[in-house]
């Protein structure tokens, strides 16, 4: 007997508030200008956005994250921000944005917007009046160059996109910017930075935003003195040990401030810190209780497709986190990695696994993350011509691949059309030939499409009282085999390349592949991942 897919249904109603939302939360990615097109210029918007909300809805997820739509030049896709109390006219207006949060408000879905507290954009009114000589230069970090004439970075830090840290300013001065350089780095020291990003995020959540994912939580306070590193190839080191500007202690000081602020507003505000840190122990001391909500989980994004190193990751996360009382975070992709489909193998080989691993993250404890078109099982655009890339990391040093552009690429809705629905003229970034079979409108209704898996998936973690927040325990399962229990519920996932067989732990209720029986025994298919009620 071969088990087929089961679809659940889900639920037409908004869900109803509940107490620590967030610590089960399923909480869907918007890369702004590659969502939805609303007025026909190629880049997604905030109206565009509003139009296909209904989408995240039907999907299932608790929550929307936006990435970055204030005004900016648009170095790094919009985390150079020069105002952050006005949206982009790229992206639409002010009052767009407040259409936005009160439909998603309407449809039983909570926004948490992007925010970019490490730098500004270098077109900041702050920055260019620094450049002037103005006292807001003391709000950066300006300092002298060495050698005799000072021709010589002050130190040796590189930037995470390559080459040096440290651009040098008309007046001889150099300025420190961990990313690009139209990205200069705010001093956190000074009292007049954290005035006002408490004004910015009390605006924000004025509007009624739900929450705030942080950018670069790790990195706002810099170890004094700035002292050289003494290697380079820096970037490889990040999430891997402490550095002098990356998850310095003083940052905790940061977000227990600002948690202080979020709890003074009613609805259950959040912040997830968007944090590298070189251990499960260290990123926890991000979402202690008097600290930020939630910290994604680089360590799991970053493992291999190998069932051991999965369990001891996940073991990892929920012991850290668990020792602090804060929910582990789950996360397979997003804007600024290579999608999961290709890091799995690509291929057939790479959607079935990127299949299995979302049932197998989505039946984790804690909240999990969906970067828009991994429903859809897009794979990686790896073929974009050179000219096209925006990203800054492939226009910098040599080593750096600019793969964050293929993941950007704008998802496609329907299968015809100059941009397969996302909009009326062709996209900022084209889309594969191949993507109009993987369309919303080509995919809903099959009930073997990834669509619908997740769309079963999300309804079943909804409805089943054993899954989101709470214990799992590990089962007994053969080599390369992972499964977990949780009350009235087990996972299977197989990682290997061929079917293994399996005492039937239950009765099946969602299938990333035919699972076929034979007596007591389950035929678990290569590569796949299974839901069963006990």
């Amino acid at each position: 007997m071969t088990q087929e897919l089961t679809t659940a249904a889900v639920a037409q109603e908004p869900p109803a508030p509940r107490a620590g939302w967030w610590r089960d939360a399923v909480i869907y990615q918007v890369y702004v200008r590659s969502f939805a097109d609303g007025d026909g210029d190629g880049i997604g918007d905030l109206p565009g956005i509003t139009a296909r909300l209904p989408h995240v809805k039907d999907l299932g997820a608790d929550a929307v994250w936006l990435t970055p739509f204030y005004l900016s030049p648009q170095a790094d896709g919009g985390y150079d921000v020069a105002d952050y109390r006005t949206v982009d006219p790229l992206f639409g207006s002010l009052s767009d944005a407040d259409d936005l949060v009160r439909e998603a408000h309407r449809l039983g879905l909570r926004v948490i917007v992007d925010v970019v507290p490490n730098h500004t954009s270098d077109q900041h009114p702050w920055f260019r009046a620094a450049l002037a000589g103005s006292p807001e230069r003391a709000r950066y970090h300006f300092r002298p160059g060495r050698g005799a004439d000072g021709q010589l970075p002050p130190n040796d830090w590189e930037s995470v996109f390559g080459g040096p840290a440290w651009t040098q300013a008309p007046d001889g001065d150099w300025y420190l910017h961990l990313f690009a350089p139209e990205q200069p780095d705010l001093d956190w020291d000074h009292p007049e930075v954290r005035a006002e990003f408490d004004s910015v995020l009390r605006f924000w959540l004025d509007l009624g935003v739900d929450g705030f994912r942080i950018d670069v939580a790790h990195g706002m306070v810099k170890a004094a003195g700035l002292p050289d590193i003494g290697a380079s190839e820096q970037a490889k080191l990040i999430g891997s040990q402490v550095l002098p500007f990356f998850d310095q202690d003083g940052v905790h000081e940061i977000h227990r401030a600002w948690r202080e602020l979020l709890d003074g507003y009613d609805g259950e505000r959040i912040a997830v810190a968007e944090a590298w840190a070189p251990s499960p122990e260290r990123l926890a001391l991000y979402v202690r209780p008097d600290e930020l909500h939630q910290a994604f989980n680089f360590q799991f994004l970053n493992c291999s497709w190998d069932a051991d190193q999965m369990r001891e990751t996940v073991d990892a996360s929920l012991a850290a986190t668990g020792a602090v009382g804060a929910p582990t975070t789950w996360v397979l992709s997003n804007h600024d990695v290579v999608r999961h489909v290709t890091r799995y193998g690509g291929g057939e080989q790479g959607l079935r696994r990127a299949r299995a691993a979302a049932l197998f993250t989505l039946a984790l404890p804690g909240s999990a993350y969906l970067y828009q078109g991994e429903e859809l099982g897009l794979p990686e655009v790896t073929d974009l011509p050179d000219e096209l890339r925006q990203d800054p990391a492939f226009h910098r040093a040599a080593g750096q691949d600019g793969f964050r552009d293929g993941c950007r690429v704008p998802i496609p809705w329907t299968a015809d059309g100059p941009s397969y629905g996302f909009g009326e003229a062709a996209p900022w970034l084209p889309q594969p030939d191949s993507w109009r079979g993987l369309s919303v409108a080509s995919q809903s209704g099959d009930p073997h499409s990834t669509l619908e898996l997740y769309r079963a998936a999300l309804a079943l973690r909804r409805e089943l009282p054993g899954l989101g927040d709470g214990a799992m325990d590990w089962i007994a399962a053969p080599q390369g085999v992972l499964a977990f229990a949780r009350p009235g519920f087990v996972c299977t996932l197989n990682t290997l390349g061929h079917e293994v067989q399996l005492p039937l732990p239950g009765q099946p209720l969602l299938t990333s592949g035919a699972v076929e029986f034979d007596g007591a025994n389950a035929l678990l298919p290569a590569e796949s991942a299974v839901w069963w009620a006990i």
